[in-house]
C-alpha cells in the first residue's frame, strides 16, 4: 500500500507542473507593425515604417514606432498610428488592416486580437512622404557626419 501512495505523490507533482508561452509586447507590436506595412495606402506607422523605400529596414527603423500593445496571456489590444496616403479610402484601409494585423498575431502567437485602435495621424501624398523621407535621410546623414 506504501508504494501505491508514493505512486499517486508522484503523479500529483508532474501534474502541477505548466508549460507556458510568453511574448515581449515588442513581439507583438513587430508583428503588428509588419502586417499593417503591407496594406496599400499606409504610408508609415507613425513615421516609423516607411513604405516602398528600399532601406526600410535599416537598423536605425523602429517598425514599432506608433504601436502600443497590451498583451494578456490570451489575447491582446492594439493601438496604432500610422500616415496614410491622400486620395484613399481609410475605412477600407482600417478594415483591411484590421483583418491583417488580428491574423497575422494569431496565426504566428494563438493570441486573439480583440481591439485594433487606429489612429490616423496625417494625410499625405506618396509624393510628399517621399520628399520628407528623402528631406530627413538627409538631415540624418547630416547629424552622423558632424
Amino acid at each position: 500500500m506504501a508504494a501505491n501512495e508514493t505512486n499517486t505523490a508522484v503523479k500529483s507533482q508532474e501534474n502541477t507542473h505548466q508549460n507556458t508561452l510568453t511574448f515581449e509586447d515588442q513581439v507583438i507590436k513587430k508583428i503588428a507593425g509588419i502586417a499593417a506595412n503591407e496594406i496599400k495606402g499606409i504610408l508609415s506607422m507613425s513615421g516609423g515604417f516607411m513604405s516602398g523605400l528600399t532601406d526600410r529596414f535599416r537598423s536605425t527603423e523602429d517598425i514599432t514606432k506608433g504601436i502600443n500593445a497590451e498583451v494578456g496571456e490570451k489575447q491582446v489590444a492594439l493601438d496604432l498610428k500610422v500616415i496614410v496616403e491622400y486620395g484613399k479610402n481609410v475605412p477600407a484601409i482600417f478594415s483591411e488592416t484590421v483583418n491583417n494585423v488580428k491574423k497575422s498575431v494569431h496565426d504566428m502567437t494563438g493570441l486573439e486580437v480583440v481591439e485594433v485602435n487606429m489612429h490616423v495621424e496625417d494625410v499625405m501624398t506618396r509624393s510628399e512622404f517621399e520628399a520628407k523621407t528623402d528631406r530627413d535621410k538627409e538631415q540624418e546623414s547630416k547629424r552622423d557626419l558632424e
